[in-house]
């Protein structure tokens, strides 16, 4: 009798073989990560994965105190004389100087205040006001969130130019004798794709124009650069890298050299010379406080003063650097995790020309954020198709990335 035939071991599939793996290295990772220690920093739920930092950054731990005293001692207590006793009315200034470094400008260049919105339009007027006399175009970024195109047209419209939409990655071909402003995302908000900055800005200058940049994707995940590339003027908003807030005030960096001409659209009294001698006439202060409009939203920007705390002592270098080993490592346990042709990467790989974020392409994209939300990793969707995953390198680490791309590889299993 023949002896029976030995059944065959199961040999583990490569997706198998390589969740432990994966889990592994991003242990091992997140153990030598220099910055996880900052994830202390932060409040967040228990079993959250948080990957919507790119729309609204996480609560850092000291700012519920802050506003507590704000609320009840200061505005409480204090009353009207917190704008003296608790230097309120320096409040856009001073919060502007601790913001600087991170998008890389030198003190008295932003103010801070008001929304995206409303400094966009106060940057492409007065960029429109310090352009040459006789150029007609105003080039805009064609895939800008929606709002900046909005804002640019109505621009456009005041000063007498005409708003032209253009690729970012043709812009430089298309800025020439004509273009008076420039307004172009230093991150896409959907791809996460990176655009070159100091290229970008150099032609501008090449050609005569004025450069505004709009940095809400890229402050605070990224070196920015602003004096060192001799950008003209730039936004950006500080609830979603910078952690400050739902709708925290915005800020407008004037580059030194164009302070004096600055025109702004909106003469407000806290941007006034002499704000309470209450003159018919406007006479703009010096500095970036010209760019100053109404009383500032004191709650909310004393939110984002104590916000800003997180950063004490940070390299926004070191942030870049963790930012790349991010979406690199999340980007390849997708690839391990999820089957073959459910998902497409949108982001560049190329280092740089990515931001820090990770886009991808998918059917049924909105239906998948859902089932991922419910499994407990936040991400947001984007019409009609992307899913966006935002990497916060103060608050991300390692096994987050690892958990979400397992979490879709188990919805497309």
């Amino acid at each position: 009798m023949s002896e029976p035939t030995p059944t065959p071991t199961p040999t583990p599939t490569q997706t198998q073989t390589r969740i432990p793996d994966l889990a592994a290295r991003a242990a091992a990772l997140d153990a030598t990560d220099e910055l996880g220690k900052l994830r202390d920093r932060f409040t967040l739920p228990d079993g959250v994965v948080y990957l919507d930092g790119n729309s609204l950054g996480a609560l850092p731990a000291t700012v519920a105190q802050t506003t507590a005293d704000v609320v009840t001692r200061q505005w409480g207590e204090l009353l009207i004389r917190s704008w003296d006793e608790s230097d309120w009315w320096t409040a856009p200034e001073r919060i502007g100087d601790k913001l600087a470094p991170l998008v890389g400008a030198a003190p008295g260049q932003v103010v801070v205040g008001d929304s995206t919105s409303v400094n966009l339009f106060k940057a492409l007027v007065g960029a429109a006001r310090l352009a040459a006399p006789g150029r007609t175009k105003m080039l805009v970024d064609a895939a800008t969130f929606p709002t900046d195109g909005y804002i640019a047209a109505s621009a456009a419209r005041m000063t007498g130019l005409t708003a032209t939409p253009v690729d970012p990655a043709h812009a430089a071909e298309a800025m020439d004798e004509d273009t008076a402003v420039v307004l172009l995302n230093h991150v896409d908000y959907r791809s996460g794709r990176l655009h070159d900055l100091p290229a970008l800005t150099a032609a501008a200058h090449a050609a005569g124009a004025i450069m505004v940049w709009d940095l809400c994707h890229s402050a605070g995940a990224l070196p920015v650069g602003l004096d060192a590339h001799a950008v003209d003027l730039a936004v950006g908003c500080t609830y979603k890298y910078l952690n400050g807030g739902p709708g925290s005030p915005a800020y407008l960096y004037i580059a030194d050299r164009h302070q004096a001409a600055f025109d702004s659209p909106l003469p407000g009294w806290n941007g006034h010379a002499d704000p309470f001698a209450m003159t018919p006439e406007f006479t703009p202060a010096d500095g970036a406080r010209r760019g100053r409009v109404g009383t500032p939203d004191i709650l909310s920007m004393l939110a984002l003063e104590a916000s800003l705390d997180a950063w004490d002592g940070v390299s926004v270098a070191a942030v870049r650097e963790k930012s790349l080993a991010l979406t690199d490592f999340f980007l390849e346990c997708v690839a391990a995790y999820v089957p073959e042709g459910r998902v497409e990467p949108v982001t560049p790989a190329e280092h740089d020309r990515r931001g820090s974020q990770v886009s991808l392409r998918t059917e049924n994209a909105r239906e998948v954020m859902r089932e991922l939300i419910e499994r407990g990793v936040i991400g947001d969707f984007r019409a009609p198709d992307v899913l966006r995953f935002g990497f916060t390198p103060l608050y991300v680490g390692f096994a987050d990335a690892e958990r979400a791309a397992r979490s879709l590889g188990h919805i497309f299993g």
